[in-house]
């Protein structure tokens, strides 16, 4: 199947670009807000998660430094739910791929994926949170904070979720999906309520990013102000996203998905596709998504390959079943970890989506191609969509058409 494809050109989106560069005067500042009396003597376990977070080793080594400054022995709890196969190797090795290691960080990784239950809400759901942080004098809840992937709520990903799933673990996680994505929004808070009166949890420390994966924003919460202050900066990251500014793509090139780059593989908040298919997700009308390969981050979690309507044979090669499935599972959805029409290369995946879009012709679709969900700064579009970089001030053009090129394999360059 050949086509005459429309050629590309390419465009800068522009988006407001705030960021903190000096993140150990920063970290100084925010922990100032911390009474050594807090820490001093006692060790304290840091959770650190499974997503990509821009400087998260030094924003982690300089976390560890300003606790040890305090008096405290702090350690690292990897706090990913059932990430890494659910096993306590897999989610040191996840760590590892963000740069997360002893030595980056100077203090030890502790992993384990035994649990202990802390309570249960007044539904009977148990509550439950690794065994390893609840032996701890304390704990510092420390993740990024910014828009869910499968539900909307005042409490998307942030420090609630950490505390309630990712450091309740595979045990934990299940207790929690099992109710499913639609009651995440009243059910999170209310178990984070209970958590957090009964756990030493010292401070949260959120992170946010800009529409760039760029670092924006660090601040330290005290454990009291965590659920009044969470609302506030998700308001905040929601408002930072990058997104496609284009409102109808008749089909949208993915050149990778992956774990580091959204909980589903592309961000929904990006494409409008949530494996959950909950509502609230504002994003343009997409025909066909075409998926072409798999980040060697996810370490062969595939999930998210459900969202797209086709993909390639070397992105599905990369795929470890068995770690897309225990996510999917874990999570109650199984949309994500689905397979799409598998094509044998990038050109015939392309070829395949452009045939099946309905109401046009192949020389005339509407084509955007990214690299990922997260880096949008710089996107490429055929010319039926150049009206709309005329009337957006905020989209430019920045070098000629070019045609798509393929290597003999069908492989897009």
């Amino acid at each position: 199947m050949h086509y005459a494809f429309p050629p590309l050109i390419p465009v800068a989106q522009r988006f407001d670009r705030p960021r903190l560069t000096n993140v150990d005067g920063e970290m100084k500042d925010q922990m100032k807000k911390i009474a050594r009396d807090d820490v001093a003597g006692k060790s304290i376990a840091i959770t650190v998660g499974s997503r990509g977070i821009a400087d998260l080793p030094e924003i982690i080594q300089s976390l560890v430094r300003n606790l040890r400054d305090l008096g405290a022995d702090p350690f690292i709890v990897p706090s990913m739910g059932s990430h890494g196969g659910a096993t306590a190797e897999g989610q040191i090795k996840v760590l590892e791929g963000y740069g997360i290691t002893p030595e980056s960080v100077g203090a030890p990784i502790r992993s384990s994926m035994e649990v202990v239950e802390v309570d249960r809400l007044s539904d009977g759901t148990p509550l439950f949170i690794d065994k390893i942080a609840s032996e701890a004098d304390g704990i510092v809840i420390a993740n990024k904070v910014k828009p869910h992937a499968d539900f909307k709520g005042q409490y998307e990903s942030g420090l609630v979720k950490m505390l309630c799933i990712g450091l309740g673990k595979h045990k934990g996680a299940v207790a929690l999906h099992d109710h499913g994505f639609g009651r995440f929004a009243e059910l999170l808070p209310r178990a984070a309520e209970v958590l957090l009166a009964r756990l030493p949890v010292v401070f949260g420390l959120a992170i946010l990013e800009n529409a760039f994966d760029d670092l924006m924003h660090l601040e330290v919460i005290p454990t009291g102000q965590i659920l009044a202050r969470e609302k506030e900066l998700l308001k905040l990251a929601k408002s930072s996203i990058g997104r496609i500014q284009f409102p109808e793509i008749d089909v949208l090139i993915v050149d990778e998905i992956g774990k580091n780059i959204s909980g589903e593989g592309m961000d929904p908040n990006v494409t409008g596709r949530p494996g959950s298919r909950l509502p609230g997700f504002d994003a343009p009308s997409i025909q066909k998504i075409v998926a072409l390969d798999l980040t060697p981050q996810s370490k062969g979690n595939g999930v998210g390959i459900g969202s797209a309507d086709l993909t390639t044979r070397r992105c599905v090669e990369k795929i470890n079943l068995g770690a897309m499935y225990t996510n999917a599972i874990t999570a109650t959805i199984l949309e994500p970890a689905k397979l799409p029409m598998i094509l044998n290369s990038d050109h015939d995946a392309i070829c395949v989506a452009l045939k099946t879009c309905n109401r046009i012709q192949p020389q005339d679709a509407k084509i955007v191609r990214i690299k990922n969900t997260l880096e949008l700064d710089q996107v490429q579009i055929s010319p039926a969509l150049r009206v709309w970089v005329d009337s957006n001030e905020r989209l430019d053009e920045i070098g000629p058409p070019a045609q798509m090129q393929f290597l003999p394999s069908g492989k897009l360059t």
